[in-house]
């Protein structure tokens, strides 16, 4: 039995997101040996630099992502899918010939203006798959990404050991070049290129129903991302303190950070079809509220071992969150302006996860890492908090509207 056309597109973003995020993340475990490499000798220095070289891509994708997201909708999301892929294929094997960190910075620059692959299929996938299968659809689609995430830093840190860091971007370009000709080869999309004046910024807010509703979908978003960063730069600081004689701090380390990861990708398909039959705003509620009590205890254990325990159950939450607002910002939008507002989600997003990694460095060396994870979770309580007003706000706007129509 042939698939349908959604599930074969479904399938191939899965793979140009895991090879994607596979690809993107083998980097990140070398980068600051990567600019000692070109040239930054002084320790203070080597980390201004790879905070500014990493925080870049994302502040500059933060603000493309909306230009990037009214392309999608005037000329389909195919295009932008091959864009992304084929754009950040040449910028990241250029990054392999750089000759100080001046090139570097330009580039990671460079590579946030094209990147939005994963972006781009999420899209894709939301407005291609019947509303009956979105939460499933996006929840499996995230566990692409997730299980990138996952294997890309053990691969990269592999093979910078057996072939050298700046073989690796190639190996890297090679992932992105092989996203590109699975979305050239097997996407297949049906689209009618608008020939319509994109909507200015004003014009999208007046088309946009329940603009409370989607305010609280981005901010959301960003709290998520901004949460689980700030928590990410730390990790390895947190064991060493948890552990202080262990031999094997970053295997320890690793282990930690990838039990919330796995146990996203187990649970996310899960809670995608559950908030096909219950509604996505439930899951997402009891999403925030149980992420923000398995924080809590993080700041007080006592070994490596019960930090794994609690992070696991963390993914396990995290899982259904980005489905859950992506399916939201989806059933709720305009099909002439979807992609704008799913741009404006993943500014909301790539803006958390600068902000994030910024804030939870300089909040653990002010107030200790313990108060990291207290002020997350009091951040995610009151976001959920404001949810449960937005929602009531906007079926309260949603019943006005049905007795006067």
């Amino acid at each position: 039995m042939a698939l349908s056309l959604w599930k074969k597109n479904l399938y191939v973003c899965w793979f140009g997101s895991f090879a994607t995020a596979a690809g993107m993340s083998q980097i990140i475990p070398f980068l600051p040996l990567y600019i000692e490499q070109l040239g930054i000798r002084n320790t203070s220095d080597i980390e201004a630099w790879s905070g500014l070289v990493f925080g870049a891509t994302f502040l500059v994708s933060a603000l493309v992502s909306p230009l990037w997201g009214s392309l999608a909708d005037r000329y389909g999301r195919k295009p932008m899918l091959l864009r992304a892929s084929l754009g950040m294929c040449l910028v990241v094997f250029c990054m392999a010939f750089s000759q100080n960190v001046y090139q570097l910075l330009v580039l990671r620059m460079i590579q946030g203006i094209v990147s939005g692959y994963i972006p781009a299929s999420i899209i894709l996938v939301a407005t291609q798959t019947p509303k009956s299968h979105s939460g499933w659809a996006l929840g499996m689609l995230s566990t692409g990404g997730i299980a990138g995430s996952l294997i890309g830093p053990l691969v990269g840190g592999f093979l910078s050991e057996i072939i050298g860091m700046r073989l690796v971007f190639v190996s890297t370009s090679l992932s992105l070049g092989f996203a590109f000709l699975a979305s050239l080869i097997f996407i297949n999309e049906k689209f009618v290129v608008s020939k319509k004046k994109a909507p200015s910024f004003r014009q999208v807010w007046t088309m946009t129903p329940h603009v409370g509703m989607f305010i609280a979908m981005f901010i959301t978003t960003f709290m998520v991302q901004l949460a689980n960063m700030s928590i990410q730069p730390i990790i390895t600081v947190y064991v060493k303190i948890l552990a202080p004689h262990s031999t094997q701090l970053a295997l320890i380390s690793g282990i930690v950070v990838a039990s919330a990861g796995l146990a996203s990708v187990v649970a996310a398909p899960f809670l995608g079809k559950l908030s096909d039959r219950i509604g996505p705003r439930r899951i997402l509620l009891g999403a925030l509220i149980f992420t923000g009590i398995v924080f809590i205890p993080q700041a007080f254990v006592s070994d490596p071992w019960q930090l794994t325990a609690l992070r696991f159950l963390l993914g396990l939450a995290t899982a259904g969150i980005l489905p859950a607002i992506n399916t939201i910002v989806k059933k709720m939008a305009p099909a002439a302006i979807t992609g704008r507002l799913f741009g404006y989600n993943q500014s909301a997003q790539f803006m958390g996860t600068l902000g994030g990694s910024l804030l939870g460095g300089h909040m653990a060396a002010v107030f200790g890492i313990r108060y990291v994870f207290f002020s997350t979770s009091l951040l995610l309580f009151a976001n959920a908090g404001w949810l449960v007003v937005s929602t009531l706000a906007a079926r309260h706007t949603e019943k006005k509207l049905a007795a006067s129509g």
